[in-house]
């Protein structure tokens, strides 16, 4: 487990959905998504000149190259501030365990799953299923959960605990998404809910900017860094908003402040796009 003192609030970043590829030229829905991100970091940089810690929740690539997860990595060292990742459904969770044992950022491990910072602890699930877009937690990280969840009820350290994964815990606002989410939703938020110090839940997966409360736990999605999917229709489309991040403050008396940053510069996607 990662340890680290800070000010208060803890101020952390949430980076998600960046589907980046090992080639430069990439393109997702006609969107190049190196060169997204690169101006989603610029604008980070220019915004929060002190970081914490980052949260970065997934599909970091699309095609599952080592390339592309080596980009990613370069990228965020531009930053220099330790740095969880979790894989998403476009991932190769394998290799990027593989990438996490040669690499680090801010010289702290990139596949720490459980950080704690002041009387925080924040904890990182993987929801993935090999081959699949739907996610769901396995025994292991069940058991996994529990055991951190556990041990922070007593430990006069942790007053509060923050959740991350890729996947939807809570079914998305369009209708082509409700069979993608995380399909054991109910199970998860009865797991947390035995725990009265798990604040929140944040994700990525559906690339739109969501805060809202689920039985008594707020849950926080991030625009991606590079498409985004417009709520409330039937069919899969995309929507005009432009890519982003989330930055957020976490109060030593539970408190959580944030607000999603988006880049100002044109980026062309395939706005016809009936899927990908």
């Amino acid at each position: 487990m990662t340890l680290l003192t800070t000010q208060d609030p803890i101020r952390l970043v949430q980076i998600t959905d960046t589907h980046l590829y090992g080639n430069a030229s990439g393109t997702l829905l006609k969107m190049n998504t190196q060169q997204s991100l690169e101006q989603v970091v610029k604008l980070l940089q220019a915004n929060q000149p002190q970081l914490d810690f980052i949260l970065a929740t997934g599909d970091i690539a699309q095609d599952g190259s080592k390339d592309a997860y080596e980009y990613f990595l370069e990228k965020m060292q531009e930053l220099d501030t330790p740095l969880t990742w979790v894989p998403g459904n476009h991932d190769n969770a394998q290799l990027m365990d593989s990438v996490s044992s040669e690499s680090s950022v801010a010289d702290t491990s990139v596949a720490d799953k459980k950080v704690q910072i002041n009387n925080w602890l924040i904890v990182f699930l993987n929801s993935s299923v090999a081959g699949q877009v739907h996610g769901r937690i396995d025994k292991n990280e069940y058991d996994f959960l529990n055991e951190c969840l556990s041990v922070a009820d007593s430990d006069a350290s942790v007053d509060h605990c923050l959740l991350c994964l890729h996947h939807n815990p809570v079914k998305g606002n369009a209708d082509w998404m409700r069979d993608i989410g995380l399909q054991d939703g109910d199970r998860f938020f009865e797991t947390v809910g035995q725990y009265p110090k798990v604040k929140c839940v944040v994700y990525g997966h559906v690339h739109q900017e969501l805060d809202f409360d689920h039985r008594g736990i707020r849950c926080i999605c991030t625009p991606s860094t590079c498409i985004q999917f417009k709520p409330d229709v039937a069919h899969f489309t995309l929507d005009e908003t432009k890519p982003g991040y989330r930055s957020m403050e976490l109060f030593s008396n539970g408190e959580i402040k944030t607000e999603v940053h988006r880049i100002a510069s044109d980026l062309s996607a395939d706005m016809d796009s009936t899927g990908y």
